[in-house]
């Protein structure tokens, strides 16, 4: 991510602190914006490394949909939370169409022959990746 523009970055794997970690790095004043990932079981925190008035961007559940969510920092903080899900038809291709406009590259961690897609889910599934996994279904002619 560093590579990327990432001033500072904290690994929620590796430190399940990471809201100390951001607030220290931030001088208590928080965040901006928080692509918040984790859902029910993270957004407690995300709640706390936000800036007072800043976003969150609710894009996975990675932590399961059970939980109780406690909407005071929302407004005490002025927080906006907004989802993020799949949209229209239309949405889709003007999404594709600024892509490649502004020649976007995803991230790509790595890149695996069809035959190892059990691999590649075992890949996905230890987390260790960065960027996107990849199944190449046919080779290029």
């Amino acid at each position: 991510m560093k590579e990327l523009g990432l001033a500072v970055g904290v690994n929620y794997i590796t430190n399940s602190e990471w809201d100390e970690e951001v607030l220290r790095a931030t001088a208590g004043h928080g965040v901006d914006h928080v692509i918040e990932v984790g859902g029910a079981g993270t957004l407690e925190k995300s709640f706390r490394v936000v800036r007072r008035g800043g976003t969150i961007s609710l894009i996975g559940v990675l932590s399961g949909f059970e939980g109780t969510v406690d909407p005071l920092p929302v407004l005490l903080k002025g927080i906006r939370l907004q989802g993020a899900s799949v949209g229209p038809r239309e949405v889709f291709e003007e999404m594709n169409r600024a892509i490649t406009q502004h020649a976007i590259r995803p991230v790509i961690d790595r890149v695996f022959p069809f035959e190892e897609a059990r691999e590649a889910l075992h890949h996905l599934e230890s987390g260790k990746h960065f960027g996107k996994i990849v199944v190449r279904v046919a080779e290029k002619n």
